[in-house]
């Protein structure tokens, strides 16, 4: 009796940033019927599992590092995953949430709710005081710039890792793109 193979298993995470680069990745289309025929899909905002676990191949993060508890799922993330992607220019640069980073949090409350601080952690995330990109806080394997990402940039990346290999990022996204 032959056991069946086990396949590696794969997770995207989503910090602070527009969901993009997860449209994106449903963008692949019939093609993602493909990539989960030869990797399982353990923890997304696609599926409903709501605990990191213990132990990830690859891990596609998109989003930057905003909130206390973006640096906290990041730290976890990273400690869990052999491979970390970061993907988009959010997760790379922290691209649009940094825009906030030349105002002050209490500024940025401030004008969010109109004069009257939200209690925190009750109606909004603890801000950081700066938007940064991930590898600020973790060590990431894979850069994949773009604005979002996409389809066939996603898939290649996702296949070639699969497969052993290194993605040739330069070969198919650029920043912005």
């Amino acid at each position: 009796m032959t056991s069946a193979k086990t396949l590696p298993t794969l997770a995207t995470v989503w910090l602070d940033g527009c969901s993009g680069c997860h449209m994106s990745l449903l963008d692949t289309d019939m093609r993602l019927l493909d990539l989960l025929q030869q990797a399982d899909l353990v923890y997304s905002p696609l599926v409903d599992r709501k605990d990191f676990p213990e132990s990830v191949d690859i891990t596609l993060v998109e989003g930057a590092v905003s909130s206390e508890g973006d640096l906290s799922k990041i730290l976890k993330v990273r400690e869990h995953t052999k491979i970390l992607v970061s993907l988009g220019d959010c997760a790379v640069t922290a691209n649009v949430p940094s825009m906030r980073n030349i105002i002050s949090v209490k500024a940025v409350l401030d004008r969010v709710s109109d004069g009257g601080v939200p209690r925190q952690p009750d109606s909004v995330p603890i801000l950081r005081p700066q938007a940064k990109p991930i590898h600020n806080f973790v060590k990431v394997d894979v850069f994949v710039p773009g604005c979002p990402p996409s389809a066939d940039t996603i898939f290649t990346v996702i296949t070639e890792l699969l497969a052993g290999r290194q993605p040739d990022i330069q070969a198919t996204s650029r920043f912005g793109l």
